[in-house]
């Protein structure tokens, strides 16, 4: 498996910050899951290039995290069908918003 994102940086952003402007915070999770495993990826590859590093011990994490990574995007593009969000600019549907809002009002 290789690595991919289907999600840039400024996407994920902009869900994570969507989700804390409405309340809702799985998404944004998820999101914030992804990002980890990206770091941790890049991580990975700056020690398998380290002379003196365990080749087989970054090789085996480096495949677990793209693995990982690769799960954790398929649940946000699931996400983004079953609630209605616009893929191609990834707004949380109004929907949504305004159940969020309202449950945030009656509190």
């Amino acid at each position: 498996m290789e690595y991919e994102e289907r999600f840039t940086q400024a996407e994920l952003g902009s869900v994570i910050e969507q989700a804390l402007i409405y309340m809702c915070a799985c998404p944004a999770q998820v999101a914030q899951a992804i990002l980890k495993l990206r770091e941790l990826y890049r991580y990975q590859l700056h020690c398998s290039g380290q002379a003196d590093s365990d080749i087989a011990v970054h090789e085996l994490i480096s495949q677990s995290t793209i693995q990982s990574h690769a799960i954790m995007q398929d649940c946000m593009e699931k996400i983004i069908e079953m609630e209605g969000w616009d893929r191609a600019t990834l707004e949380m549907p109004q929907g949504l918003r305004k159940r969020q809002l309202k449950e945030i009002l009656s509190t």
